[in-house]
């Protein structure tokens, strides 16, 4: 992280795990762990370098953790750190908050068929 000094924690909570897909990636693995393919395509339109970045940065800070498996293919797959899980609370609130903006301004909310039932169901 960036040796500048911050103003407030929300700054610094922004900077570990704001921005457009560092929530989406913590969002989707609160259900489990996770592959670069599975993120990619929960996530939507990210390219293949943000997300690359994104994770690295969420590995740099401790909320994730990348695991390597020795097989051919190799395989990685990423996970919420203890830590990481911490902002479980965060994002469920930040979804029942988008859950209540989109019903209260009638918004088309696209539901991905890949998406976990069981998060969907444990966070409202």
């Amino acid at each position: 992280m960036k040796s500048k000094p911050f103003n407030c924690p929300v700054e610094v909570t922004i900077a570990v795990a704001g921005g457009k897909w560092k929530p989406l990636i913590i969002f989707h693995l609160m259900s489990g762990t996770k592959r670069f393919g599975e993120l990619r395509r929960l996530a939507g339109n990210v390219s293949q370098r943000s997300l690359t970045l994104q994770l690295r940065e969420l590995e740099s800070h401790g909320i994730i953790i990348r695991e390597v498996f020795a097989e051919v293919p190799p395989r990685v797959e990423y996970s919420l750190t203890q830590y990481g899980k911490t902002l479980e609370p965060v994002l469920h609130a930040m979804k029942n908050w988008g859950d209540s903006y989109v019903e209260r301004n009638g918004i088309q909310c696209v539901q991905l068929e890949t998406r976990d039932a069981n998060l969907d169901s444990s966070v409202s």
